[in-house]
This record gives structure tokens, sequence and C-alpha cells, in this order.
């Protein structure tokens, strides 16, 4: 969760500067993670487990809400894209990868029996986090007029 959310710095730091509602939404998930990453790693049945934030539903609707608010904007997918682009288009699929790293991670020790983590909610969360961190690569370098490359199967 530290790796993600110093990538997720990183991204806010090559976001458009005037994309100001998109760096507050970063900043947010930011914000989140820190209780999202103290959950994962502190100790069973501690106290200060108990007064960081849960993950809601809610959460996880604001996170749709946001994609399909930029997926309105985007023509549709016709096939795979190549990561790159504009430096925060870049950046954004970088902290995607990161994303399903942690989202394995997490997995891994909910099937260890390790329940600290949270529940399946902490998986849901990531999952769309890394959805919403793909059409925000996306939507950046549409923002900044910069075309996507798409693979080319060889």
């Amino acid at each position: 969760m530290d790796e993600l959310n110093a990538c997720l710095g990183l991204l806010v730091s090559n976001l458009p500067p005037h994309e100001e509602e998109m760096i507050r939404e970063v900043r947010g998930i930011q914000s989140f993670l820190f209780h999202i990453g103290a959950r994962v790693s502190g100790s069973a049945g501690s106290p200060r487990l108990q007064s960081l934030r849960q993950i809601r539903e809610e959460d996880i609707e604001a996170l749709e809400r946001s994609i399909d608010r930029m997926e309105e904007r985007l023509r549709p997918l016709k096939g795979f894209i190549l990561p790159g682009g504009h430096p925060g288009a870049a950046t954004a699929h970088v902290c995607r990868a990161v994303c399903r790293r942690a989202e394995r991670r997490v997995a891994a020790l909910l099937r260890e029996g390790d329940e600290k983590g949270g529940s399946d909610t902490v998986l849901v969360y990531l999952n769309r986090l890394s959805d919403y961190l793909f059409v925000l690569a996306r939507y950046v370098n549409q923002v900044m007029g910069v075309a996507e490359s798409p693979w080319e199967k060889k």
C-alpha cells in the first residue's frame, strides 16, 4: 500500500495542473489508502484497527462513478493499448500495475487466513481502483491531446 501511495503521489505531480478535480480525487484516494495500509499491516486485535476507517460500499461506488464519468468522454476501446502517452497517463499506468500487485498480495494474505487486512471489500476496492487508474490514464491522454498507441499483434 505504501508503494501504491507513493506512486499516486508521483501521479499527482504529473497530472495537468488545471485538472483540479482529478488531483483532488487522487489525493483523496491517497488519504484513504493510509487507512487500508494501516489495517493490512496492523496487528490483529489491535485497538488501533478499530479506529481506522472501513471500506464502505459508497467508497467502491465513488470509484465506479468516476470511471463512468471519464468513460462517457472517451471513445470505446476496440483493442489493447500500450501503456504510455502523456507523463501523467504513463504514471497512471504504473500506478495501475502497482495496484494490481497490492491486490494480489492482499488476496494471498486472505488465503493464508490473515484477516487483519479486512475482507473481500479491500480486494474489491483495489480491483476497482486499478480500473479507475486505467481509465484515468486514457482520460489524461485525451485531455492532453495525446493519441493512444494500439497494441499491434506481430
